[in-house]
């Protein structure tokens, strides 16, 4: 069996992380894609003694245009990496109106541009290859537009529509799709937004290696998309279907008669 090699984005600290770990343990060879070089650089000779498997550090701002290109790139040319799990990303905290726009186009940078020139380039790459596995990893707030910061519920909701369009373009190519739906996960992301996380019941946060460990068995399963924290997934079944049962009214070529 071809050795896996899995390129992970965000992978200083939090999901990113855990999934470099998770993912050692089962014997995966890694890339470490972040900004932060020195915290790469630990986790990667934590990861080498513990596991034995081979782990290349790429520090890279993904907010960069030449730090983006340079990761696409190795996504193209590397013809080992079986995997990209498409994980950095950011939050703005506040209402999307009262918040300063350079952050907001920051975070739509890393949570859209970004992501989506990686998963371009991975899904050209893999399809040629005949296999290949894309995890997006977008969250909860993508079906709920009320909550949060209404741009980084955009940007969640425009990954999981990504991830669903790519899964009908790519059947029968080899190349796996999932798109990772998490709620609050204990990370340093609350940090970085400026929240603590005790703002947040601990009733209502999941660990993450809960979390990475959900997701991985989603994946194992053959799951398109995974909720971590959705213990009955027929709900999600029925959203869909609802969604579903609208689709043959949107191409109409005239009002509903409600309207008339």
């Amino acid at each position: 069996m071809t050795q896996q090699l899995a390129l992970i984005t965000g992978a200083s600290s939090g999901i990113g992380a855990t999934y470099a770990k998770q993912l050692a343990a089962r014997g995966s060879n890694l890339i470490l894609v972040a900004r932060d070089a020195s915290r790469l650089n630990q986790l990667a000779q934590s990861l080498r003694e513990a596991h034995g498997v081979d782990v290349r550090v790429l520090a890279a701002d993904l907010t960069q245009t030449d730090d983006l290109a340079k990761v696409a790139r190795e996504l193209r040319d590397n013809h080992d990496i079986t995997m990209l799990v498409n994980n950095a990303g950011m939050v703005v905290e506040g209402e999307f109106t009262d918040a300063d726009i350079q952050p907001i186009q920051t975070m739509l940078s890393l949570n859209i541009i970004a992501l989506t020139e990686l998963a371009h380039s991975a899904a050209q790459a893999f399809r040629a290859r005949g296999q290949g596995t894309i995890v997006n990893i977008a969250s909860v707030v993508a079906l709920v537009h009320e909550v949060m910061n209404g741009a980084y519920n955009a940007s969640k909701a425009y990954v999981l529509s990504l991830t669903r369009n790519m899964d009908r373009e790519l059947a029968g190519s080899g190349v796996v799709l999932q798109a990772v739906l998490p709620g609050f996960t204990r990370t340093e992301i609350f940090d970085r937004a400026g929240k603590s996380i005790n703002d947040i019941p601990a009733e209502k946060m999941m660990e993450v290696e809960d979390l990475v460990s959900a997701a991985l068995s989603g994946l194992d399963a053959g799951e398109l998309i995974t909720i971590p924290s959705v213990e009955e997934m027929s709900l999600w079944q029925k959203l869909d279907e609802a969604r579903g049962a609208m689709i043959p009214y949107i191409s109409l070529n005239k009002p509903a008669s409600r309207y008339l």
